[in-house]
């Protein structure tokens, strides 16, 4: 089970330094003079540097809404769901289908039959507040961000049926927010992430899987966790026969791990032949 972790001031790709134990940390701390959550999009989101530079379309707060209610039936089970057409139009996906392409004009219905319920929730939610649960939350005493709920409650994992195991959810909703055109969302789920621990081998290499099937090859953020997460944990990976078995099985995420384990090493060589270096250098 994941439990809630928080995020102090340190780089990003510093996160993964030990294992998956309860110091994982991960992302940059940033400080505010109060605690907030994301619910003031356009002040706690801006904050964390979570917002492109472009000016934000939320709906103020206190606004009416009245624009048309469109319903959405999403997953194999048809659940139902409803959302105003002016807040779904933030994403450009469905921008396009509200514009009458693939929209039943008479009914105001969209049919995402592959979509999970769980997920498009999150997104509905992200779309509505600016962000989805669990919120971030700024702890003005210790100077972290953290993930609500500290009782452990909070839901981390999706089951995919699809996969036929669990993944992490705030995977699945970058890769959703990815084909959503929702560039704020993917950076605030990658940052969600990043605060997770305690998490199983079998889930994360299934997560990575995910996130290679149903990402572009360009892309360099959810990718690049994966594989910085398993070299800088890599003697957890090492005892893990799952690690084996999906090694065994291959896939070019094995390729790109290949390559940047040799980056890596680069990079150690190269920092170790630094006139700063704190190596002891022979004299000639």
């Amino acid at each position: 089970m994941f439990s809630r972790r928080t995020h102090n001031n340190e780089s990003f790709s510093k996160a993964y330094n030990t294992s998956f134990d309860k110091h994982s940390r991960a992302g940059k701390a940033t400080s505010s003079k109060q605690k907030r959550s994301f619910r003031d999009r356009g002040a706690a989101v801006k904050k964390l540097d979570l917002q492109p530079k472009k000016p934000d379309h939320s709906p103020p707060v206190g606004s009416t809404l009245t624009s048309a209610i469109v319903t959405i039936c999403v997953g194999p089970e048809q659940r139902l769901f409803a959302a105003h057409e002016d807040i779904l139009s933030h994403s450009p996906f469905f921008a396009a289908i509200t514009r009458g392409q693939f929209l039943e004009s008479a009914t105001k219905r969209i049919n995402l039959p592959e979509e999970l319920p769980e997920i498009f929730s999150s997104v509905l939610e992200y779309l509505y507040k600016g962000d989805y649960y669990p919120r971030l939350l700024h702890n003005k005493r210790r100077n972290v961000w953290e993930l609500e709920d500290s009782d452990g409650g909070a839901e981390s994992t999706v089951f995919d049926a699809r996969a036929g195991q669990n993944l992490m959810k705030d995977t699945m909703l970058y890769c959703t927010a990815d084909r959503y055109g929702l560039e704020e969302l993917k950076r605030l789920a990658l940052r969600k992430q990043g605060l997770q621990s305690g998490i199983q081998c079998s889930t994360i290499l299934a997560s990575a899987r995910y996130a290679y099937a149903n990402t572009p090859d360009n892309d360099s953020k959810l990718r690049a966790h994966y594989l910085a997460l398993i070299i800088r944990s890599r003697g957890t990976f090492k005892r893990s026969g799952t690690m084996q078995m999906e090694m065994e099985t291959g896939g070019k995420m094995f390729f790109d791990l290949f390559v940047a384990i040799c980056n890596h090493m680069d990079d150690m060589a190269q920092a170790s032949k630094s006139p700063f270096s704190k190596s002891p250098r022979t004299p000639h």
